[in-house]
């Protein structure tokens, strides 16, 4: 570990968690990542191992920052410029939204976990997508993919009208777009992943995407009319008919690929540290998740018969963890309560072992991984 990452990540820890993310934030943006020196020396031969395509999309590799790291997409190139292959910023609301009352993100360091009910807390999709197009038209030194992670207002009444609004100011100016409907932490968020609810909104997003890409208005420089890849963003706490009914909704098209999995409502009786039992309320991520997230994922992989893309995100703190979740089913992989724990320098070190992997294997690509153990699984 550089030394300056030695002295900084104790320094944060010992401050309360959402005061250190917030430092963590205002460092990036003042161009911290470039003295911590972390990005990855790979060579050419790993390079070419990791890179993979999917939805026509060049991913450098497929690890991804996962959604609520940078809610306001802060931070996009200095996260890039730590090896990640793509960065996912939000959930971004129609309307500036406080989120809930502080503190609402709470350490869990004996389980390397984190429970969080920080409510949607963004700028805004005008002031965030501003950003973002300011951040398309520069000139950028370190190559990745954008997604973005739409929420909904918190006393808004018509979600899909929320969801088509973000989808289509960042159409032109995404990779990728994902609705969430699975965050614990907003009332009534996870009822819209019943199968009825959920394809009315990604059918009235999914049109906003398309017109909003038609227009020769679009806010971005790229001059297409393909509309940027939806994906849905679902929760682990799904009951087993919820299951079968998300996976036909997305056999029917209505989506372009699925993020497995939110975090969790439930507490392991396995946790040990003293904040999860003074009853904090919010969703669970990090470690404990892993097992869960990643039998999911498989599920989903089989039930899709492999047709849709899915992202794996839960608890992945290694190369291992990220290609067990890519033979799982996972053509990408999301890391963001690892990166609390492991530091920055975690990004370079899980894509060396996983190219070291893949090698081992006999895996060429990373594509060529996807979902070996998906019968594993099914078998256990």
């Amino acid at each position: 570990m550089p030394f300056l990452s030695r002295m900084t990540m104790p320094l944060l820890r010992s401050l309360p968690a959402e005061r250190a993310h917030s430092i963590t934030l205002k460092a990036l943006q003042m161009g911290l990542h470039h003295t911590l020196g972390l990005k990855p020396a790979l060579g050419q031969e790993a390079m070419d191992r990791l890179a993979c395509q999917v939805w026509d999309i060049k991913f450098p590799n497929p690890l991804g920052l996962a959604a609520g790291f940078d809610k306001n997409g802060e931070v996009i190139d200095p996260m890039l410029s730590l090896g990640f292959g793509f960065v996912e910023i939000g959930s971004v609301t129609p309307r500036p939204q406080a989120g809930n009352p502080k503190p609402r993100l709470f350490r869990l360091t004996k389980d390397q976990a984190i429970i969080n009910r920080m409510g949607f807390n963004n700028e805004g999709i005008a002031a965030v997508a501003a950003r973002v197009a300011s951040w398309r038209s520069s000139v950028r030194a370190h190559p990745g993919v954008l997604g973005v992670n739409l929420g909904k207002n918190k006393d808004s009444e018509d979600a899909a009208a929320d969801y088509s609004l973000g989808a289509a100011r960042f159409a032109r100016i995404s990779d990728y777009i994902v609705i969430n409907v699975s965050s614990p932490n907003t009332p009534g968020l996870r009822a819209l992943q019943s199968k009825d609810a959920l394809r009315d909104i990604l059918l009235r997003t999914r049109d906003s995407l398309q017109g909003a890409a038609d227009s020769p208005q679009g806010l971005g420089a790229d001059q297409t009319d393909k509309a940027p890849p939806l994906l849905v963003k679902l929760a682990p706490d799904l009951q087993e008919q919820d299951i079968q009914d998300l996976a036909a909704l997305a056999l029917e098209g209505v989506c372009d690929g699925l993020i497995i999995s939110n975090t969790t409502i439930t507490r392991p009786d396995t946790l040990k540290s003293p904040q999860s039992r003074t009853n904090q309320t919010g969703g669970l991520s990090g470690a404990p998740l892993y097992e869960a997230s990643t039998e999911l994922l498989a599920k989903f992989s089989a039930l899709t018969q492999a047709q849709i893309p899915l992202i794996g995100v839960g608890g992945i703190r290694s190369g291992a963890d990220a290609y067990r979740k890519i033979r799982a089913g996972a053509s990408l992989v999301q890391l963001y309560s690892g990166l609390v724990y492991g530091g920055p320098e975690s990004v370079g070190n899980i894509l060396s072992d996983l190219a070291d992997l893949l090698q081992k294997d006999g895996f060429k690509t990373v594509q060529d991984a996807v979902g070996v153990d998906v019968q594993y699984y099914a078998k256990t």
